[in-house]
């Protein structure tokens, strides 16, 4: 990356900036032209993303100021089994203040509030998320629709959309039904889509595509557009409870799709890989990935996430060493 277009660290932190409103796609009627049209080469895809760490390297202020987006970019995350109102609070605190004050003030970023994208709860703990994030402009978003299998019925699945927004939620992350996809009934997932975004109401839908589990690229950039078409604001990689979650490759064909959906509509969809991204060296193949194809717009928290939660102790590890010159181990940092 031409390291004269990076982000300043202040300006890496402007949550004006950064905070501008998400996009809101209000999708076009249903067409197979789009759909039956998408052609990827799995071969180049794979040659131009394994090219990009070598190619595109950031280091010193620059690494840093990219890794403090990062930050503001990370929907931090739990979605587990054993999850309680106390980890969900802690995690909300983390989200409010990610960056030690310490180590904020060394970045030149004292008296900034830099906070995380989002907090992403399912829906038992929206309430209590809402509570602990009062007054810090973070949204809470919500794992819907019955995840991660989406295999709930249709009613039930619309009702937790309907529950978790009437909780406070800003943001809904939904799945899909992936025998859509496989058996290629591409009316049946538009319509499902469309039905759950007119559940969500005026909060913001992320569109869950499981892409690990749609078996090719050519499947990921249909699902992409067919969800698009049906009004998804944000189209996301995956669950993180998939054997095979977000890649390098399955995002090249995703941003491609949300730039040929804006050229053909004029309307603009965000981007969210989440699984498996959990070091600040993958944060930045993803951001330059980003960069490259969609442009600088894209590198904001209202169009781009991380889903993700122990990504972002790596990146306080990466900017502590910036500061320091040491690292420090996981335990030196507050539990995400």
């Amino acid at each position: 990356m031409n390291q004269a277009t990076h982000p300043t660290l202040s300006g890496a932190a402007r949550r004006g900036e950064a905070n501008r409103p998400q996009p809101w796609n209000p999708g076009v009627p249903f067409s197979l032209d789009p759909v039956e049209a998408v052609r990827v080469n799995l071969s180049a895809a794979e040659r131009r993303t394994a090219a990009l760490a070598g190619r595109r390297t950031v280091k010193k202020e620059w690494q840093a100021a990219w890794l403090v987006r990062a930050i503001q970019c990370i929907d931090l995350t739990t979605l587990s089994g054993d999850d309680t109102a106390g980890r969900v609070r802690r995690l909300c605190a983390k989200a409010r203040h990610p960056l030690r004050a310490d180590l904020q003030e060394a970045l030149g970023l004292a008296g900034r509030s830099i906070t995380t994208g989002a907090v992403c709860v399912y829906h038992r703990f929206v309430a209590v998320a809402i509570e602990a994030l009062e007054g810090s402009g973070v949204p809470v978003a919500a794992v819907s629709t019955g995840f991660p299998a989406g295999l709930s019925p249709l009613e039930t699945r619309l009702k937790e959309i309907e529950a978790s927004v009437a909780d406070g939620a800003e943001e809904i992350d939904i799945v899909i039904t992936r025998e859509h996809v496989l058996t290629g009934n591409w009316q049946a997932l538009y319509d499902e889509v469309k039905t759950c975004k007119a559940a969500c109401g005026g909060a913001h839908m992320k569109t869950i595509l499981a892409t690990g589990d749609l078996q090719t690229l050519r499947n990921v950039a249909r699902a992409s557009w067919v969800a698009m078409m049906a009004g998804s604001d944000f189209i996301k990689t995956s669950t993180g409870k998939e054997g095979i979650n977000a890649t390098l490759p399955v995002t090249l064909v995703m941003l491609r799709a949300i730039r040929d959906y804006r050229e053909m509509t004029g309307h603009v969809v965000g981007y969210k890989p989440a699984g498996g991204i959990s070091t600040a060296k993958d944060a930045l193949a993803y951001l330059a990935l980003v960069k490259e194809e969609l442009g600088n717009d894209w590198l904001q928290p209202n169009l781009f996430r991380f889903g993700a939660s122990s990504l972002l102790a790596d990146i306080e590890r990466q900017l502590e060493h910036h500061v320091t010159g040491r690292y420090a181990a996981f335990s030196h940092h507050a539990m995400a």
